[in-house]
């Protein structure tokens, strides 16, 4: 392929790039998805990046560059329901407030399901 435009990711070691980011952040959230249940509680380090990554791969992918990763949508789903249990079980003991608590949900529900359809493309 080489070189097929002028544009920052158009070229074959920017896709190399793009492919070991976009690995990176699924490869952290497929570790912390798999670990204790407790690293991805509310107010744990990965209850927060765990979104975080997905959003970011959104939208990488969402600019269609070669190279940008996805996780299958199947492996989405997984993660969706691994982490929404988890979030579900453990937020009152934080004593969020009604709205933020809806609020929060939607936005965590409405993450995973971006990203499920961008996988489904």
């Amino acid at each position: 392929m080489g070189t097929w435009g002028s544009g920052n990711f158009d070229d074959d070691t920017a896709a190399d790039h793009l492919s070991d980011l976009t690995g990176r952040l699924i490869s952290e959230v497929a570790e912390a998805m798999s670990g204790d249940p407790v690293g991805i509680e509310p107010d744990e380090y990965w209850g927060v990046a765990v979104p975080c990554n997905l959003e970011l791969l959104r939208l990488i992918a969402e600019q269609q560059y070669v190279g940008a990763d996805l996780p299958t949508p199947e492996t989405i789903a997984d993660w969706k329901g691994r982490y929404l249990a988890v979030w579900d079980r453990t937020i009152d003991g934080l004593e969020p407030g009604p709205e933020y608590r809806e609020q929060r949900r939607e936005v965590l529900v409405r993450t995973f399901d971006q990203l499920t359809e961008l996988a489904k493309r």
